[in-house]
This record gives structure tokens, C-alpha cells and sequence, in this order.
């Protein structure tokens, strides 16, 4: 025990070296791994000090913890729910655009804040390399207490701690960096083809073949960068890349069965990101206002939710719209409805889609609608 807490002191102070400003004097960068953190590992035969590796995705508003175990493969430890994340579904791609990023990233040692404002942090090492390739601007994005985001992930102070010990153990066991995986969404055949029109499609297929390797394999990926695009070099030779190519093809086949069945092609536009279900549950029992919205419409903290300070409320209240993407199919246009239904009608030689729009998880309102066969491109934005 003495050992365990000399080398959790002597991390703390090695990584506080790393950030600007004096070392504090606060010892929360140093709490224990909570016991019932510490009894689920050993339930699924991990130990503190075994590697991890974590998975963020925005549209669930959640953040996976994975352990490797002793047969080298990652075993799923916790789900956290996500306080708060800002910006869209898509990649980061300037400095102030609110994004939290996607890709995958390498978590150091010297990433780790212990003395953050927002209670303990870490950088996820925007921009990586695969970033910059694309000329990509923006700094300083974390996974962060509180419950407030420019751009960061927002996991609440208590969540914060304990995946800061988490981390602290795992690099004390001798863990160089762990891979932090961030995604749109869970990458299911459903999430596929509903957001099969997204202008971003491509680059979420990209990061879809880490996440099949991943999946396969059980190990981490290995990546670099070559044309524009993540490369991913599976482990396991020959036998891991045919399992990963029969996953990809049973995915499209997936995918290609629910487009048929006439699962709509979607676009979700949120007003300024989103947070889990749970924090949205325990906001709306909490604040008193008009259904579907929340009383505190300013970022100062509320002690009626019990979340500390929460990033542009009025922005959660409503929850994300939801774009049906109306792909046309004909090089012809037949229109019923009069001069209103002819206005909404894009210009000949655009290339945006028509739309409806509906509140997330709900049918689009249809009434009123007509028929519009028009030539219009792709169907991207």
C-alpha cells in the first residue's frame, strides 16, 4: 500500500509539471479508485493497474471505460453518462466552432490536468496527426468535471475523479497512453442508414473501420495517416482481417436490408449539443418552467439540478431536430399544392435536398406536404 501511494504522489507531481502555473495544493488527483469501481474490475478479472482504453459517443452522450485483461484482449468496465458535449454530430475542424472532436487519439501522462478549473481534466491531443493532414485549428479540448462544454466533454466532477484514478493506476502499472476513441454515434446499422445522406458519411466510415477492428479484435488499433484518411493495421494477421472484412459486409448488408424496409435517411441538428437522458431527466424534475424547457436559461449554477454549472441550458431544452433528407429520383418535377408547396421547392441546379423537419424520435409532421419529384443532386448539404 505504501508503494501504491508513492507512486500515485509521484505521478501527481510529475504530471503537474507538465501544466502551466504553480503545482496546487490539492490532493483530488490522488482519491482512490471507488470500491465499487474497484469490485467490478475484479468481477471481470482486471486489476487497477491493467491498461484502458475509452470510447466517447455523441449522439448516446456517453463515454465507455474498457480494461485489458490478461489474455490481451479490452473488456468493457463502465458506462459513463455524459454530462454535457457543444457543438454537432462531426468533426472539429477550426479553433471556436464549439466541436468536440472525433478520431482517435493517444492519451499521455502529461495530458493529465490535476489542478483544472473544471475540477480534474485531460487533453485528448486535439489536433492529431490525422487532424492537422486536414488542416484542422483548435486546442485544449478535454474530457472535464462540471457540466459545461465549448467544445469538450463534460463528465460531471464525480465521474471526472473516478476516471482520472482509473487513468492514474493504469499509467502508474506502466500504460505509456491510452487510445481514446470519439465517435458521431454508436456505429450500428441502424445509425448508418439513418444518417446515410450526412455530408460527413465518409469520414464516419473511416472511423468505422477502427471501431470493426476494435470490435473484432479486441485490441486497440494501430493507426496512421496516409492520403487524407486514418489507416488502421489490424493485429492478428490474416484471420483477424477476414473476420473484420465478414463484420464490414454483414454491416452493409444490415444497412442495405433497413434502407429497403424505408428507414429514412436523417440529419440531426442540435441547437448546441446535447447530454445524456439521465442529466435531462434530473434538469427537468428539478427546475420549475413550461414543459420542454428549463427554468435557469443562463450558465451560472443551479441548486435545483444539482449539476453545478451547466453550458447554454436553453440550448438542451428543446433536444435536437431532426432533418429528414428527401432524396429525388427523377430528372422531372410534378408539384400539387399551389404557389406555397412551389416556394419550398430547391432552385433547378441545387444541390440541397428537400426537407422536413421533427423533434428527435418523433415522425415528421407530413401535413401539408406534396409530392416532389425535382432534380436536386445528391441529397448532401
Amino acid at each position: 500500500m505504501l508503494i501504491r501511494m508513492a507512486l500515485a504522489l509521484c505521478l501527481g507531481l510529475a504530471l503537474a509539471s507538465c501544466q502551466d502555473g504553480q503545482y496546487a495544493a490539492s490532493t483530488k488527483h490522488l482519491a482512490p479508485i471507488p470500491g465499487p469501481a474497484l469490485a467490478l474490475m475484479a468481477s471481470k478479472g482486471v486489476s487497477a493497474s491493467d491498461p484502458i482504453l475509452m470510447r466517447a459517443y455523441k449522439k448516446e452522450s456517453e463515454i465507455e471505460l474498457w480494461k485489458r485483461g490478461t489474455d490481451g484482449r479490452y473488456a468493457l468496465l463502465k458506462t459513463y453518462p455524459m454530462c454535457r458535449w457543444s457543438g454537432q454530430l462531426g468533426p472539429k475542424t477550426r479553433e471556436g466552432d464549439r466541436q468536440a472532436p472525433e478520431g482517435f487519439y493517444a492519451i499521455t501522462p502529461g495530458a493529465m490536468n490535476p489542478n483544472s478549473s473544471l475540477y480534474l481534466s485531460f487533453d485528448v491531443g486535439y489536433p492529431n496527426a490525422f487532424d492537422k493532414s486536414q488542416g484542422r485549428t483548435g486546442s485544449h479540448l478535454m474530457v472535464h468535471g462540471s457540466c459545461s462544454s465549448r467544445g469538450c466533454f463534460a463528465m460531471t466532477d464525480e465521474a471526472i475523479s473516478e476516471i482520472y484514478a482509473v487513468a492514474r493506476e493504469a499509467f502508474a502499472g506502466g500504460q505509456r497512453a491510452f487510445q481514446f476513441q470519439s465517435y458521431p454515434f454508436r456505429m450500428t446499422a441502424e445509425n448508418l442508414a439513418r444518417h446515410r445522406q450526412d455530408p460527413h458519411m465518409a469520414f464516419w466510415k473511416n472511423l468505422k473501420e477502427g471501431s470493426d477492428q476494435f470490435e473484432v479484435t479486441g485490441s486497440e488499433p494501430v493507426i496512421a495517416v496516409a492520403e487524407g484518411r486514418y489507416a488502421f493495421t489490424p493485429s492478428g494477421g490474416g484471420d483477424a482481417s477476414t473476420a473484420i472484412a465478414r463484420k464490414r459486409d454483414e454491416d452493409e448488408r444490415a444497412v442495405a436490408a433497413l434502407v429497403a424496409k424505408g428507414t429514412p435517411a436523417i440529419k440531426l441538428v442540435y441547437e448546441d449539443g446535447s447530454q445524456h437522458h439521465s442529466f435531462r431527466e434530473t434538469m427537468m424534475a428539478n427546475t420549475a418552467g413550461p414543459a420542454g424547457t428549463f427554468a435557469a436559461l443562463d450558465a451560472r449554477p443551479s441548486r435545483g439540478h444539482g449539476l453545478g454549472e451547466v453550458s447554454r441550458p436553453e440550448a438542451l431544452a428543446a433536444g435536437p431536430q431532426e432533418i429528414a433528407m428527401v432524396v429525388p429520383t427523377r430528372n422531372t418535377l410534378s408539384v400539387t399544392g399551389g404557389a406555397s408547396a412551389r416556394q419550398a421547392l430547391p432552385k433547378p441546379g441545387t444541390t440541397k435536398p428537400v426537407t422536413i423537419v421533427a423533434r428527435a424520435g418523433k415522425e415528421p409532421d407530413r401535413t401539408g406536404l406534396r409530392k416532389v419529384v425535382a432534380s436536386a443532386g445528391d441529397g448532401r448539404d
